[in-house]
């Protein structure tokens, strides 16, 4: 198969689809692969470096989409993306498409067959693609909101793990996921107060043990969503719905009552945001301020350490673009329910329940494309 890798083109991205590595593997199965040039530039790799893998490197992504068969990326295509992508084409990368209907109606326009890294499932119901990214957006929204309870920033001035004699910084984190957990783990070791908010109680009671006892773990609902978010200095969103638009937890009224100067980092802005007052940032723009309280809402947290991000990403993509490439789309997904799960849209059809949900359109599922 010829597996096309582009440049990532949305804003302040630098993480790569591929590595040499990645490279090496696929070339050894006897499949060919086309990069972008300058695809590694912001994570310290070369053009040669690919060549070396076995890649050949070309000027333009529009010569990638005109020729791959099955293209690898990080992020979901942009506008001048989706134009390039064509009917029998595989597009493997991160989606999230219940709040974007604009993409939605891109992908199912071009005829392409479009697999979500975050909607691809294990046995035990883990996701193990939006995993690795997840860990870093967690460790990353307590750094974010460190800085933006400096005063230069916007915040009150505070800094996250005080000083002996001076109360520390209280992080409220909302859901006990992947992200939830990475970020208790970073606030935690600053010196923070942290609650963290979940339904699950058997993910509570996992999360007390595993942070020792040093997280308060507290059932989500209205109330205490409310109490904790009033006495909080920083409120991370770290709430998922698997392919659907995160629920809206945090609202206007509660935001207009929070501390001047407090920081509110939602996580969960990918698919939507869990908060009322959310709205899409970028890294060259991340914040903005809603009645006093400092929101960040970049929507690729992980691409501002993209070294990092790229390799933990490839290292649990590579085996899922081995399966697409060795066995064709078809196979690996009728060999695997839960790779099934991460197909969206083939050819002009929503394949993803909560995706159609989302944008009011007809759900086929993936069992009835694959025969």
């Amino acid at each position: 198969m010829l597996v096309g890798i582009p440049r990532e083109i949305k804003d302040n991205e630098y993480r790569a689809g591929t590595v040499p590595s990645s490279v090496m593997e696929l070339v050894h199965h006897g499949h060919q692969v086309v990069v972008q040039t300058g695809l590694g530039a912001g994570i310290g790799l070369t053009d040669a470096d690919y060549r070396a893998a076995g890649a050949t490197v070309v000027e333009t992504a529009a010569e990638i989409y005109a020729r791959a068969e099955l293209i690898v990326k990080v992020k979901e295509p942009q506008a001048s993306e989706l134009i390039l992508l064509g009917k029998g084409q595989i597009l493997f990368t991160y989606l999230h498409l219940a709040p974007d209907r604009a993409q939605t109606q891109g992908l199912l326009n071009s005829g392409v067959t479009a697999i979500a890294y975050e909607t691809v499932s294990t046995r035990d119901g883990s996701l193990p693609l939006l995993a690795p990214m997840s860990e870093v957006a967690g460790r990353l929204a307590v750094q974010a909101g460190a800085t933006c309870l400096e005063k230069e920033h916007g915040g009150q001035g505070i800094l996250l793990g005080g000083v002996p004699g001076v109360d520390s910084a209280h992080v409220l984190i909302i859901g006990g996921g992947t992200v939830g957990d990475n970020a208790a783990y970073i606030a935690k070791g600053m010196g923070a107060h942290v609650t963290i908010l979940d339904t699950s109680i058997p993910r509570l009671r996992e999360l007390d043990i595993s942070h020792g006892g040093r997280v308060n773990c507290v059932f989500a609902n209205k109330a205490s969503i409310e109490k904790y978010a009033l006495e909080a200095d920083l409120v991370i969103g770290a709430v998922l719905v698997r392919g659907g638009t995160a629920p809206k937890l945090l609202t206007r009224d509660i935001i207009r009552r929070m501390r001047p100067g407090s920081v509110v980092v939602d996580v969960a802005i990918d698919q939507g945001g869990c908060f009322e007052t959310s709205h899409p940032t970028t890294h060259t723009n991340p914040t903005f301020v809603v009645d006093g309280v400092v929101h960040y809402c970049v929507a690729n947290m992980p691409g501002v350490v993209p070294r990092t991000s790229t390799f933990g990403l490839n290292n649990a993509t590579l085996p899922y673009v081995m399966r697409l490439a060795d066995l064709g789309w078809k196979s690996a997904l009728t060999l695997d329910e839960g790779f099934r799960k991460g197909l969206n849209v083939h050819a002009g059809q929503i394949t993803c329940e909560a995706v159609a949900k989302a944008h009011g359109m007809t759900y086929v599922p993936a069992a009835t494309v694959l025969g």
